[in-house]
C-alpha cells in the first residue's frame, strides 16, 4: 500500500543510503575535475563568524522550557 502522494520518483523515494551514495559520487567527481570549492582559512573564519552570529541572535527567540 502506497501512502505517498505522487509516483514515488526522485530523491524523496530513495533510501538514505542511496541518497548518500549518489551525493558521494557527485562530490568525488567535482574534486576529480577540480571544480569543488576549497575553503581558505579566511573564508572558513568568516563563515564561522557569520554562523555564530546567527545562532546568538536566534537564541533570544527560542522557547525556554
Amino acid at each position: 500500500m502506497q501512502t505517498q502522494k505522487g509516483r514515488g520518483r526522485g530523491f524523496a523515494s530513495m533510501t538514505p543510503e542511496k541518497k548518500r551514495e549518489i551525493a558521494s559520487k557527485g562530490g568525488k567527481a567535482a574534486h576529480a575535475l577540480g571544480t569543488a570549492h576549497k575553503w581558505t582559512s579566511e573564508e572558513a573564519q568568516a563563515a564561522g563568524r557569520k554562523g555564530g552570529s546567527i545562532s546568538r541572535r536566534r537564541s533570544k527567540y527560542s522557547v525556554q522550557a
